[in-house]
C-alpha cells in the first residue's frame, strides 16, 4: 500500500512543530496503542528528541494489554521516555499525562508554566485527550482523520500549557505494513484505501495471531490457508451477496475493518517490537539490494 494523503494544512503544521519545539519544555505524543509503531510520527523523532517526552498509548481499551506492555518497556529504553496507558476520554487516566508532565518539566522550567506540545498522527485521540484534560470542548473530535487543522495554545492551570497541533501524517509510508496497520485502525481517510485489500491483509494477521477470534466471530469451522476464501467465508456468514448470490468482497472487507475498529474483535494488537525489528531489517535489505542494482547499470 502506497500512501498518498498529505493535505495543505498537514504541511503546514509540520513546519509549525518545527518552528514551535524552541518554546517547548515537554512533547506528549499520542500513540494508538493497537499499532505503537505505526502510528509514531518519525518527524518528531528526529525533531523533538532533545525534549522529555511522554509516549500516551491511547485506546487502551480496544488493545491487547500484554502486547502494550512489552511496547512499553521497549520504547521506555529510549533516553528521556516515559510511557502512559490510557483511555483519552477517561478523565482519571488522562490526569495521569498531566501529573507525569509536571515530573518531567525541567528544575529551571518550574517558575513559570511548563510548555507542552501534544501531537500525534490523525485519529489517535488527541483532541479527545486535550478536551479531556482541559475539562471542556476545546478541540473538535471525530472518527474522521484531520478534524483539527489549526494549532491552539491552551492554559490548563497548574502550571501547564499545552500546544495542540493539526494530526500530521506523513507523505510516504515505507514500510507496507504500517500503511496497512494505519489503514486497519482508522488513521487514513476512507478515500485513500481499498478495503478489500485492507481486510485481506487484517485476515491474514488475525488468522495466525488470534485465529479464534475470528472463528467465534463469525462461526466458522475452520479457517483456509488463502485469506480471500476466508473472506469469501465471512461474507457468506455476514449476507454480503451481490448479484446471482455471490460475495461481494468489498462489503465483506467493509464490514470486517468497521468490526475490527469497533473493538467486535476483543483487545488486540496489530505489531509487536520483534515483529518491527523483522520488518525495518526486512526494508532496509531491500534499499541496500535496489540500491546495488541502480550502481551496477
Amino acid at each position: 500500500m502506497q500512501v498518498q494523503w498529505f493535505p495543505g494544512h498537514m504541511n503546514k503544521a509540520r513546519k509549525d512543530i518545527r518552528n514551535v519545539l524552541d518554546q517547548v519544555d515537554i512533547v506528549v505524543e499520542v500513540l494508538d496503542a493497537r499499532i505503537p509503531y505505526s502510528s509514531q510520527n518519525p518527524l518528531l523523532a528526529t525533531m523533538g528528541a532533545a525534549k522529555p517526552r511522554v509516549r500516551v498509548f491511547n485506546k487502551i481499551d480496544l488493545a491487547d494489554p500484554a502486547i502494550v506492555a512489552l511496547w512499553q518497556a521497549y520504547l521506555e529504553q529510549e533516553q528521556q521516555v516515559k510511557t502512559l496507558a490510557i483511555s483519552a476520554d477517561q478523565t482519571r487516566q488522562a490526569a495521569q499525562v498531566r501529573q507525569l508532565c509536571r515530573q518531567l518539566t525541567p528544575a529551571s522550567k518550574k517558575t513559570r508554566n511548563a510548555v507542552i506540545l501534544v501531537a500525534g498522527i490523525p485519529n489517535v485521540g488527541k483532541s479527545t485527550l486535550i478536551n479531556t484534560l482541559a475539562g471542556r470542548a476545546i478541540t473538535a473530535t471525530g472518527n474522521e482523520p484531520a478534524i483539527t487543522k489549526a494549532q491552539q495554545r491552551i492554559n490548563l492551570g497548574d502550571g501547564l500549557t499545552l500546544l495542540d497541533s493539526p494530526g500530521v501524517l506523513w507523505p510516504n509510508i515505507e514500510n507496507i505494513e504500517s500503511g496497512y496497520r494505519l489503514a486497519v485502525t482508522g488513521a487514513i481517510r476512507e478515500t485513500a484505501m481499498d478495503y478489500e485489500d485492507t481486510a485481506l491483509f487484517a485476515l491474514h494477521y488475525l488468522k495466525l495471531c488470534y485465529p479464534e477470534r475470528l472463528l467465534q466471530r463469525y462461526q466458522l469451522a475452520t479457517l483456509s490457508s488463502n485469506d480471500m476464501e476466508n473472506l469469501q467465508a465471512i461474507g457468506k456468514k455476514t449476507g454480503c451477496l451481490g448479484s446471482g448470490a455471490q460475495v461481494d468482497t468489498t462489503r465483506a472487507g467493509t464490514r470486517l475493518i468497521t468490526e475490527i475498529r469497533a473493538g467486535k474483535f476483543g483487545r488486540l494488537c496489530f505489531e509487536t517490537p520483534q515483529m518491527i525489528a523483522l520488518e525495518l531489517a526486512e526494508l532496509e535489505a531491500r534499499k541496500a539490494a535496489k540500491m546495488m542494482s541502480e550502481n551496477s547499470e
